[in-house]
């Protein structure tokens, strides 16, 4: 006698024909679980990757405001401003985007180092999906260390982070996080081992951020300089999420939302592009 079970059995086992399309637009469920994959890893060694950068962030407050300009004040738009009131804004942004690029340019490089890059890359993901993920999880620990640090300073005497404008708060602060997220999806795909990735840190990320008017205004640069500093697409950044709680702006902030999205749009699109075509990723 055959072992094998009857024709209608197998035919009734079989939910959809070879070739037809389970997910037919979105895969919502993949996408959730890469995200929630990408957050549970961050979290996991919380005290590393939100609450050091936290305090690592709220020790330059304390350090610039009591050694250099507690009681100076900083022209902005031509008004002053207390120098504690105007680095808490940048330092909480700054704070944002090292960690959104930290946690972005790890997930690809650990995985093609440790020879894990096919869990990426197997999964019945797109590209779009895959960078959606990736991006989220970046973006959340930037906000978690964005409120953590923003909490502190709330109750540091001396220095006021009551926000002005949410709206920029929020646009700046999401865009911010989102371009280097990116940066560090690209520096993920293009670096071959964690030299790579910390090189673009020190020789590219670190020097913009500290360069981008977070400790001083840039208006009180020579015109060379200043027009070399909007340049800086972190400029922008610091600059709108400084009006979300100032008012005021080195910039004007609608042309620097306009920038940012411009510039997270064509990141976007250029990491869309690699991964696709799967550069350094399937060689």
């Amino acid at each position: 006698m055959s072992s094998q079970p009857p024709i209608g059995e197998i035919q009734s086992a079989v939910q959809h024909a070879p070739g037809v399309p389970v997910i037919r637009n979105i895969n919502w469920g993949g996408l959730r679980t890469l995200y929630i994959k990408e957050v549970r890893r961050f979290f996991k060694v919380q005290l590393q990757t939100i609450w050091a950068p936290a305090v690592t962030t709220l020790l330059y407050l304390i350090i610039f405001t009591t050694a250099l300009g507690g009681r100076h004040a900083v022209p902005v738009a031509g008004q002053q401003v207390p120098f504690g009131d105007f680095i808490a804004p940048g330092l909480i942004v700054m704070g944002m985007m090292n960690n959104a690029f930290a946690n972005a340019s790890f997930s690809l490089l650990v995985g093609k180092i440790q020879g894990t890059i096919v869990d990426y890359l197997m999964p019945p993901l797109s590209t779009a999906e895959l960078l959606a993920a990736l991006v989220g999880g970046a973006v959340t620990r930037a906000v978690l260390v964005g409120l953590t640090v923003w909490l502190a300073m709330a109750i540091w005497p001396g220095v006021h982070v009551t926000p002005h404008a949410f709206f920029a708060v929020i646009w700046f602060g999401l865009l911010g996080s989102a371009f280097l997220a990116l940066l560090g999806v690209l520096t993920s795909i293009w670096a071959e081992k964690f030299d790579h990735a910390a090189a673009v840190t020190n020789f590219v990320v670190l020097p913009l951020s500290l360069l981008s008017g977070t400790f001083y205004s840039v208006d009180s640069l020579a015109p060379t300089f200043r027009a070399i500093s909007h340049a800086n697409p972190f400029f922008y950044i610091i600059s709108g999420f400084r009006y979300g709680f100032l008012g005021l702006a080195d910039s004007p902030v609608t042309m620097g939302g306009i920038v940012m999205l411009a510039a997270d749009i064509a990141m976007a699109v250029l990491c869309y592009t690699l991964l696709r075509k799967g550069w350094k990723l399937k060689n």
